[in-house]
């Protein structure tokens, strides 16, 4: 995507009033155009296959299609989904990440916070809110880290540990090539490395795995 081009976003919250203040927070920014906004899951797989966002910003619980379907319904599609979310972080969370969501976001974000989401989610970062990490990480590490995965960790080598370590700070490709000195499509390689060895679909949950959190179901059966 280039710099001067802005960046695309669906916001889909039952609350109107809630998608209102998102979509003048986001619009302020200069940055960022709110292409369409969705009252529930069915309305946001409308919006996104109709307008091909960047990013989509999904609440969960909704009525009628609730986000967790509509996140089954968009997996196969080129989008960035964060999950709205407040303090009550439910089992939602592991089945998201599942889903292949690429962040968590509380709806009280500040502006700062949530420009700079967004534009990481559209060039390929991972989004993990400090204040939901807290929250998450001790609810989570309680399903412990299987062997296999902690073996897959200890199997990575230098650059590419290097590599995790940037993409669990939640930082894009191009972020991560200027800090190692790689260039972008090097380290774009070795972020599908990574992920292929850890055996996770994406980059949210390899960052919960180098906090020790297993979150993949099938490591729970």
């Amino acid at each position: 995507m280039a710099a001067d081009t802005p960046i695309r976003v669906v916001l889909a919250d039952d609350e109107a009033l809630l998608r209102h203040g998102l979509r003048v927070l986001l619009t302020a920014s200069g940055r960022i155009d709110v292409v369409a906004e969705a009252g529930d899951g069915a309305a946001a797989v409308a919006a996104v296959r109709e307008h091909r966002p960047d990013v989509l910003l999904l609440d969960v619980q909704m009525p009628g299609t609730d986000g967790l379907a509509a996140l089954r319904e968009l997996a196969h599609l080129p989008v960035a989904v964060a999950i709205l979310t407040t303090f009550d972080l439910d089992d939602y969370v592991s089945r998201a990440l599942e889903l292949g969501a690429a962040g968590f976001l509380l709806k009280d974000a500040d502006p700062d916070t949530l420009i700079r989401a967004v534009t990481d989610l559209a060039a390929g970062g991972a989004v993990l809110d400090p204040r939901i990490t807290a929250r998450l990480l001790p609810r989570l590490r309680g399903a412990g880290l299987s062997l296999r995965r902690a073996q897959a960790i200890d199997s990575l080598s230098v650059r590419e540990r290097q590599v995790l370590d940037q993409m669990a700070d939640g930082r894009a490709n191009a972020a991560i090539a200027q800090l190692l000195g790689l260039t972008e499509a090097t380290v774009k390689s070795y972020v599908s490395q990574v992920l292929t060895k850890l055996g996770v679909h994406n980059r949210v949950q390899a960052a919960l795995l180098v906090h020790g959190v297993d979150v993949l179901a099938e490591d729970r059966r």
